[in-house]
């Protein structure tokens, strides 16, 4: 998916080019290592990384004979590089090259993972303070529940971001790992301090032990985390497509200056951007269970993970940086409707504030089961009926008001009330 919502940066990491380059960086600086333990010439490390290039279509024409393609690049390696390329791939298997290979192109991408999530916190950031105080109706099941704030639920995505940034961290740890341990990786024909070196030279660690492969458990977190990274954008995303419908209309995402939102009603205004982040966290799921399914491989190996790995790696992190480009512009220009929030907030006479009345009249010195019953029954008097008003159901109840004075009814109705801890809640976030 390469559009204006996807960076060139990340798709050029995953191009053939960068691919066979990322192949050769691990050659050359394996070949820097070994001379460096003296296990072959310096002067053939420096012809070597002179006459060292590759040619996409050259090493195709090879594949199509050997069908083997780090034997193709190794050939045409070799074509270039002369006597000299003896002593390239010297103890080496190929999964030592392309493993290794593969946890720099990870690691690339996830430098660019890690600012597209930090621009996304820092919108969403943004947004909590600016509403920190912005009414709104909270809502359990679906069904209004009691007043909270918008900059209240963006802090809740906030924390959320937060910990998926130390996710990511994590999860690029886990796969900045680099083998240069052979055929079954215990070093029969090539030293682990070579291994130690060559890692250090492209900035990775060398995995504490390898098979043929490094471990697919590696790669399986990795894709898990970009996988519950975009689980959050579905529900953030989610929760914008609920506050959009027509009968709510408290936050809209951005409708731009000549879109059109449908080929026959021209009053539409559809989230599709968050609708196109719902349907693509479903695909990062699925690449997350294929990432599951490599973990278990026949023996020291097999190559069953290899094609899946193919699609999965470049598709997820390419994916999800198009997901967090697209939502991050969604909350940057999100539209909020503080009117709207408060007018919702006012349904049925404000029986959002039931429980409030409940607490008085316990205080009052009434039993809850009594309190309850009196005030369920006001607040569904109000539900069931058109213009229903539950403030009035129970200034008009003598049952209520023999507990209750109108100044006492009336305040229980005051959403202040609801804010009292609010700093508290904030400080501790340092918003």
């Amino acid at each position: 998916m390469i559009d204006r919502y996807t960076r060139p940066e990340m798709a050029k990491i995953w191009s053939e080019e960068s691919k066979y380059q990322a192949w050769l960086d691990v050659e050359l600086a394996v070949c820097e290592a070994q001379a460096d333990l003296g296990l072959i010439p310096k002067d053939a490390v420096t012809d070597i990384k002179k006459n060292a290039r590759f040619e996409i279509a050259r090493i195709k024409e090879i594949e199509e004979e050997v069908l083997h393609d780090v034997i193709a690049f190794l050939t045409n390696l070799g074509e270039n590089v002369g006597e000299k390329s003896r002593f390239i791939h010297l103890g080496l298997t190929s999964s030592d090259v392309v493993d290794t290979a593969l946890a720099l192109q990870l690691k690339r991408a996830s430098v660019l993972l890690k600012e597209d999530l930090q621009k996304l916190h820092d919108a969403v950031l943004k947004k909590a303070k600016t509403h920190k105080h912005t009414i709104s109706v909270g809502r359990s099941h679906g069904i209004h529940a009691e007043p909270t704030t918008f900059g209240f639920k963006m802090a809740v995505w906030l924390e959320e971001i937060r910990r998926h940034q130390k996710r990511l961290d994590e999860a690029i740890q886990m796969v900045s790992v680099g083998k240069i341990s052979g055929a079954v990786g215990t070093y029969a024909n090539i030293s682990p301090d070579v291994e130690q070196l060559t890692c250090k030279f492209l900035g990775l660690q060398p995995a504490s032990i390898s098979t043929q492969i490094i471990q697919r458990d590696h790669h399986a977190q990795f894709v898990w985390t970009l996988a519950v990274i975009g689980a959050s954008l579905e529900k953030f995303a989610t929760e914008i497509r609920h506050l959009q419908r027509t009968d709510v209309l408290e936050a809209e995402e951005p409708f731009r200056k000549g879109q059109k939102g449908s080929s026959a009603m021209p009053h539409k205004r559809n989230p599709v951007g968050c609708e196109n982040i719902t349907g693509l966290a479903r695909v990062l799921r699925g690449n997350a269970l294929a990432a599951l399914e490599n973990i278990p491989l026949w023996h020291e190996r097999d190559i069953s993970h290899s094609s899946v790995e193919r699609i999965i790696f470049p598709d997820s992190t390419i994916l999800l940086d198009y997901m967090l480009h697209r939502f991050t512009g969604i909350m940057t220009d999100l539209v909020v409707y503080p009117d709207n929030m408060r007018r919702n907030m006012d349904c049925f006479g404000g029986v959002i504030y039931s429980q409030q009345v409940l607490l008085k009249m316990v205080e009052r010195g009434m039993t809850r089961e009594q309190a309850y019953r009196l005030v369920q029954s006001n607040a569904m008097d109000a539900w069931n009926r058109d213009g229903g008003d539950f403030r009035d159901n129970l200034l008009k109840d003598t049952n209520v008001t023999a507990v209750l004075s109108k100044s006492e009814i009336e305040e229980c109705f005051n959403p202040s009330y609801y804010l009292k801890n609010l700093d508290q809640v904030f400080d501790k976030l340092g918003i």
